[in-house]
């Protein structure tokens, strides 16, 4: 029964996600999540203690959702250690992130309503400050050239790269969004 209950969690966080990303923090209700999970009317207010959680669990299965997965984890511990491989990695993890477009999108929804609601934003910042860091970690131990910094700012460009690509996605194409991604890299990561 348990199982059970965490499966409809899942599926009602999933709706907010994709209400978040369809109609903005403002149309994110108990009965919009209802509706988006196919469930009746009142769900949402049994398993939330407010819509301040429900946006935070909102985020945090973002998260999770965009982690990637031990085969793709085990391929790039496999992979060179030099700035082509890096590029082909950042490349991978835009891919990534761009295919789950409306989580991204319910994210930027979150990090704005975060300017309004201060313990949501303590949680966020939490959140993207603990990923940025498993990040820098994962790099310095992984022997790919580049430090902590290049790491930083990668971080900054590739995410408006992803915003761009998400909000306004014929400003660049696909073949574009890549060599972008590879000059950044190019031009981020010292050359060992």
């Amino acid at each position: 029964m348990v199982r059970r209950n965490e499966q409809r969690r899942t599926a009602l966080v999933d709706a907010a996600i994709e209400v978040l990303a369809r109609e903005g923090a403002r149309g994110l209700t108990f009965r919009a999540v209802d509706t988006g999970a196919a469930v009746p009317v009142g769900t949402a207010s049994n398993y939330f203690t407010s819509r301040d959680d429900l946006l935070t669990q909102a985020g945090a299965r973002v998260y999770e959702r965009l982690r990637p997965d031990d085969e793709v984890v085990a391929r790039q511990q496999a992979a060179g250690r030099d700035r082509t491989v890096y590029a082909g990695l950042m490349r991978e993890l835009v891919g990534r992130i761009a295919a789950f477009r409306t989580g991204y999108l319910a994210l930027l929804e979150l990090r704005l309503e975060a300017t309004r609601r201060p313990e949501l934003r303590k949680v966020l910042t939490e959140r993207v400050r603990a990923d940025l860091d498993a990040n820098i970690r994962y790099h310095e131990g992984s022997g790919l050239p580049g430090d902590a910094m290049a790491v930083r700012l990668l971080y900054m460009t590739l995410n408006w790269l992803i915003v761009e690509q998400l909000t306004l996605p014929d400003v660049f194409t696909p073949e574009e969004r890549d060599r972008l991604v590879t000059a950044a890299v190019e031009r981020i990561v010292a050359a060992e």
